[in-house]
């Protein structure tokens, strides 16, 4: 392993104010959107075509972003007068989705992004104005939620399409394998899965570089959650599945432009510590199990309160919490047992603590 691979470095120490750019090399700009969250940003890549920019990722729905755009896009902007050619779509999360149908509709160019990705932003933003389900209300009442936490939920319920701008009708779709020639070079598509449903990835051997989205942070790790569209489902097991296919599939000297933080090399070994950092998060679960208990009391055993004072902050650590717990069952590590509408866990006896 080269030594530049051995730990994480940055680069990149500089990142670009919004409505800036900033030069990776290689016909890539680094774009940077705010945010108005704990995490207060959002990295966006340009790349360059013959006519215009291919564009990963596109920035919440806001005023300030629409502004950092309008900048960037301007004449004299730091894209040269240059059209969009194109905007590809890591995954639907508002962050990355949000102006994907402005820029689209501005510059007549097609959005392309994986199926399960298209199709699950439209139900979500679909959701805006309806009442929350019954399904989702039962959802957290089995994780045993308050009744005030429960009304919060139904308050915020909708809010996805409030935060982008409507899709496209159609798509080009993006599947796993699949070569992109962009500005004369060939990136590759790997889908992830785990914190979203059909993530895409990009990887140009010639450059050696990874646009990673959110599969890849370098200081922290994605939400990996459970929903109440399907609560049985195992993202920690795509989530681990989809560590492996990227150390597959990428070198360890790749440079990494993830979505969040800095550009780094050390590819590898930040999966490793992904890897690491979810099977200690199973196994601390597990150790709070020898006798009963609820997702919402093992939510407190393991988020800071500051964490999950806030209710969308209370939905993602509810969202994991459960992502473990069902992955520890699919293990035959955990039993669960409904008693009056809530569902309580305990470790199976044959289980070492």
């Amino acid at each position: 392993m080269s030594s530049r691979a051995a730990t994480l470095s940055y680069p990149f120490q500089d990142p670009p104010a919004p409505g800036f750019a900033g030069e990776i090399g290689g016909g890539i700009l680094w774009l940077r959107m705010p945010m108005p969250f704990a995490l207060n940003h959002i990295n966006l890549w340009a790349l360059a075509e013959k006519n215009g920019w291919a564009i990963v990722d596109s920035g919440l729905r806001t005023t300030e972003v629409t502004l950092a755009w309008q900048a960037l896009l301007a004449p004299q902007g730091p894209l040269g007068g240059l059209g969009i050619s194109r905007v590809i779509a890591t995954h639907m999360h508002p962050d990355h989705i949000g102006m994907a149908g402005w820029l689209a509709r501005r510059f007549g160019c097609p959005l392309w992004m994986t199926r399960l990705e298209y199709l699950s932003c439209r139900m979500l933003a679909a959701d805006t104005g309806r009442d929350a389900p019954a399904a989702g209300v039962e959802f957290y009442r089995k994780a045993g939620w308050s009744d005030a936490e429960v009304e919060r939920y139904q308050a915020r319920f909708g809010d996805f399409g409030r935060m982008i701008h409507a899709l496209p009708d159609s798509f080009v779709r993006l599947t796993d394998g699949q070569l992109l020639n962009i500005g004369g070079r060939n990136w590759e598509v790997i889908v992830g899965a785990g914190h979203s449903p059909e993530h895409a990835c990009l990887y140009s051997p010639e450059l050696d570089i990874l646009i990673s989205g959110d599969q890849v942070l370098p200081k922290i790790s994605s939400n990996t959650s459970v929903y109440p569209t399907e609560p049985q489902a195992d993202p920690i097991a795509e989530w681990l599945h989809s560590i492996e296919r990227l150390k597959q599939r990428v070198p360890h000297t790749a440079l990494t432009l993830p979505a969040h933080d800095l550009p780094f090399y050390g590819l590898h070994v930040r999966l490793d510590q992904l890897q690491a950092s979810t099977e200690r998060s199973l196994r601390r679960l597990l150790t709070q199990l020898s006798e009963p208990m609820r997702a919402i009391d093992l939510v407190r055993a393991l988020f800071r309160s500051s964490i999950i004072s806030e209710q969308a902050h209370l939905g993602m650590a509810t969202g994991e919490t459960l992502a473990l717990l069902n992955h520890l069952r699919q293990r035959g590590e955990v039993t669960a047992e409904e008693v009056d509408g809530v569902i309580w866990y305990r470790a199976t006896e044959s289980v070492e603590m």
